[in-house]
């Protein structure tokens, strides 16, 4: 098992929110299961290198792709990326690391080529089979929450689904946040009715105009949500969704978002 794929760091906050498994009931256990470590392991080589479940190396990562497979299907099914990554962000909170008063939205569209649900006719793929990730970060371009729509989806359609997604960040005494005071957006965004919408939950939208001559200055604030999308795809596993169940795709997106929060947090000392 190697440290450079899953830190002390990363354990000591994955490991009190994994499910329990259940105790054998047999007198002969046989084979003992593998290390949920191990199955992290193995998850986070996936995410980083983009292999095929069957081919992670057992002998690097402690067990089969098989089991860190089927280890990842339960700890996404029992909730376990959004609460890492709510822990994490309370973390940075609770550090002065979190600038919430503007943040930023855009997405991302990604070939799914197996298909499955979340996915459709992109319209800048030549209508291939695609997905779209979603993301809103703070200031530094921290991610906040991300959410994963069909490819022919409109970006704004998934505005007001992303802000429903953000957690409610700790790590201060008093009320947790949740919104931020300002948010940015370039023109696909451009519509008055969301805007009004936004203007409802107590956050000003600073959205592009269309039609409008370019050198507005919102692409000062706005550029931190595209690095966070390049350091996203250095995960090379979610530049193309190869995983047919949604839910799996985007407990990888999760898990990459959370890996950048921590990795804020190390940098920040």
């Amino acid at each position: 098992m190697s440290a450079d794929l899953v830190s002390d760091d990363l354990w000591e906050r994955v490991a009190p929110l994994l499910p329990a498994r259940a105790p054998c009931r047999h007198r002969y256990l046989g084979r003992l299961p593998a290390d949920d470590r191990a199955a992290l392991c193995g998850t986070v080589y996936v995410l980083r290198k983009s292999v095929s479940w069957r081919y992670v190396p057992a002998e690097l990562v402690g067990c089969s792709g098989v089991t860190a497979w089927r280890r990842l299907r339960d700890w996404t099914e029992a909730g376990a990326w959004p609460r890492l990554h709510e822990v994490l962000l309370a973390e940075l909170r609770r550090d002065g690391l979190l600038e919430m008063d503007d943040a930023a939205i855009d997405a991302s569209h990604v070939r799914a080529l197996k298909g499955g649900s979340h996915t459709g006719p992109s319209p800048v793929d030549r209508a291939r089979p695609g997905s779209k990730h979603h993301l809103i970060v703070d200031r530094n371009g921290t991610p906040l929450a991300v959410c994963l729509a069909s490819g022919n989806r409109h970006d704004v359609t998934q505005l007001m689904l992303l802000l429903d997604a953000m957690s409610r960040i700790r790590g201060l005494r008093g009320r947790p946040r949740r919104r931020p005071r300002r948010l940015f957006a370039d023109r696909g965004y451009d519509f008055d009715k969301y805007r009004r919408l936004i203007r409802a939950r107590g956050i000003t939208p600073k959205i592009a105009r269309r039609a409008a001559p370019h050198g507005s200055g919102l692409g000062r604030t706005r550029w931190v949500v595209e690095r966070t999308f390049a350091w996203l795809h250095q995960f090379k596993r979610l530049r193309i969704r190869y995983e047919i169940r949604a839910d799996l795709h985007l407990g990888l997106l999760q898990l990459a978002c959370s890996i950048i929060c921590l990795r804020r947090l190390k940098t920040s000392f």
